[in-house]
């Protein structure tokens, strides 16, 4: 019994199981053979199939297994650091510049520990479907100096060179697109290129070319071997690379930012040079709709003097909502540096009552998830009485969809928990300046 791959006249492949039986005579000797085939093509198919998907299933689980143990090495690293120097900030005899070093090293720690927890929710997310896309008008050259304004600390911190190259002027560079992926995506690829380029530069910015935009990011940096520029975007890769290639992160971020783009409509590729450096890019639909032309603005902190809001001219009344005794006690020591006049509620139904008691309230910093009645319906009952008073969202989900709802449900404005000091002063400043 054998099994034979054959092809029919027309070129197509089949499989045949053949079975050679003897007959044999009265004297036992061979007189004739009985020779029966059958077609198993289908059976074949299903083994190999079975096989290939068994190979799979074990490269995933290998990965994945990787994947858990790189991340166990990625969150307790930055632990590391956090934990061992806010105990060593207990020591009396710090001087001052020791404290101020380790203070850094904790703030350095936590947002990378950020990072990673924001790229694992991310991913969860595009793998069970729940991501959405919103799509609306948007001015690509705001949103290329957005980025570049907060990445060039972070490259010039390493020495590099961050530049970015914006080819149409603003009556033109509006489209229609999902302005929170495409940031995603511009960071992700932005934030890669600094992390593997040790000198030189990075320029990034976007070329129209026909019906598409095309986008790009290129770097000087270390380059990829050409044996893995095919898997680069591949989830959990990076917990695959044992070598130098690999550098501190949850090599998600590649991952995200190719799903984000083909939710787009567009495509991803690299080309890179190992030792030279490398260009990722991708495009975006143009959809040739009209565009209304908007007034729109860009805060940036770094250009705001923050001074102008101080205790002595503010005025501002700000009522805190937030039930977290430690969130609330940080916001209240950030807003003391602009206003002295500050409320505080714990739960929604308790804003909503000082919200009706004083209809002075010029700010209303909410916290979303609270017990009982949360940020969102405590903000839809304030907006049934008072129109005026300005509500910034304030939460720990950090989702794109939280800051839909959050407008939705009558905010203003949404800033995402760990809340940065500048940030959230800058954001008041825009409202009150």
């Amino acid at each position: 019994q054998s099994e034979f791959r054959n092809r029919k006249k027309d070129g197509t492949a089949f499989w045949e199981n053949v079975t050679i039986s003897p007959i044999t005579g009265p004297d036992e000797s061979i007189s004739n053979f009985i020779i029966i085939k059958e077609n198993i093509t289908e059976k074949k198919l299903m083994i190999n199939e079975l096989i290939e998907a068994k190979e799979k299933a074990e490269e995933s689980d290998r990965l994945k297994s990787a994947f858990l143990a790189n991340m166990s090495h990625e969150i307790r690293t930055p632990m590391n650091g956090i934990l061992g120097f806010a105990g060593l900030l207990e020591d009396p005899g710090l001087t001052g510049d020791e404290q101020k070093e380790y203070i850094s090293i904790i703030e350095k720690s936590g947002a990378r520990m950020l990072n990673i927890i924001n790229e694992i929710v991310d991913i969860s997310r595009i793998e069970s479907g729940l991501i959405k896309v919103s799509i609306k008008e948007s001015n690509i050259n705001e949103q290329i100096v957005y980025v570049y304004d907060l990445l060039k600390l972070e490259a010039e911190t390493k020495g590099i060179k961050l530049s970015f190259n914006n080819s149409l002027n603003d009556e033109n560079a509006r489209i229609h697109t999902d302005r929170e992926k495409l940031y995603a995506i511009l960071i992700n690829l932005v934030k890669n290129a600094i992390k593997y380029t040790d000198n030189g530069s990075i320029e990034f910015g976007y070329v129209p070319d026909e019906n598409v935009v095309m986008f790009f990011v290129k770097d000087t940096g270390i380059g990829i071997p050409a044996d893995r520029q095919e898997v680069i975007f591949e989830r959990f890769m990076q917990a695959d690379i044992s070598d130098i290639q690999a550098r501190q992160g949850a090599g998600l971020g590649l991952s995200i930012a190719k799903a984000y783009v083909e939710m787009l409509g567009g495509k991803i590729w690299v080309e890179s040079e190992f030792g030279i450096g490398t260009t990722f890019y991708f495009t975006h639909p143009l959809d040739g709709k009209p565009v209304i032309k908007t007034n729109m603005q860009i805060i940036d902190s770094a250009d705001n003097n923050l001074t102008q809001i101080n205790q002595e001219d503010s005025g501002l009344k700000i009522l805190i909502v937030e039930d977290d005794k430690i969130s609330r006690k940080y916001l209240t020591t950030v807003i003391s540096k602009i206003t002295n006049n500050i409320i505080h509620a714990s739960s929604g139904n308790e804003a909503v009552d000082l919200c009706l008691r004083f209809n002075d309230i010029d700010l209303v910093l909410m916290d979303i998830r609270m017990p009982g009645m949360d940020g969102y319906e405590a903000t839809h009952q304030i907006r049934q009485f008072n129109k005026e008073v300005i509500i910034i969202a304030q939460t720990a989900f950090g989702l794109i969809s939280d800051r839909e709802k959050s407008l939705a449900a009558g905010c203003n404005d949404y800033i995402a928990k760990p809340i940065k000091k500048e940030e959230l002063l800058a954001l008041i400043q825009s409202y009150f300046i």
